[in-house]
């Protein structure tokens, strides 16, 4: 009889602590209803970003939320533009024997900005966010294979899955 006297108040406790399953919340104003994401702003060499990243988050929040996207402004109820404001790739494994590098490290600053059209009112914002990833260098030169777009990719699709978390968590 404790026991269950025990989980009914145990439950009843944990019920009210306002927990909830990461991803699931929805703190994005009622009205919004159509995300437009336009193209993304770019001061770095690496212009294949800005083609990777917008078309990532649109496949995101598609998939994942219950928001129309559009890529004019005109259409929506929020903008969310973004600019990769630092692009920087470096080696961070080197083969011992012949001293090239054998996976490269990229990181990737970027700002973000969620705004809602009808009051201005920035929903979501994060002027310097990092992002990393990295990839593989083969050592032979007959085998190499350029795996640098590969790489931001993936990338993209981390900044994605990261960045509608986000804007739907409001952290």
């Amino acid at each position: 009889m404790r026991v269950r006297l025990g989980l009914v108040v145990m439950a009843m406790v944990t019920a009210g602590c306002g927990y909830h399953v990461s991803g699931h919340a929805d703190t994005m104003p009622k009205d919004v209803h159509t995300i437009a994401i336009p193209a993304w702003g770019n001061i770095t060499s690496r212009y294949k970003l800005t083609e990777h990243i917008p078309g990532a988050l649109g496949r995101e929040f598609l998939s994942r939320t219950r928001y129309r996207v559009t890529s004019n402004p005109e259409e929506a109820d929020a903008v969310l533009t973004g600019s990769v404001v630092n692009y920087l790739a470096f080696p961070s494994v080197s083969d011992p024997l012949t001293g090239r590098a054998t996976a490269i490290q990229i990181s990737v600053y970027l700002q973000v900005t969620l705004t809602d059209k009808r009051s201005g009112k920035v929903i979501y914002t994060r002027p310097n966010i990092e992002f990393k990833q990295r990839y593989e260098i083969a050592v032979d030169q007959k085998t190499y294979f350029d795996e640098s777009d590969v790489a931001l990719q993936r990338l993209s699709r981390d900044v994605a899955r990261t960045l509608v978390s986000a804007v739907l968590e409001a952290f």
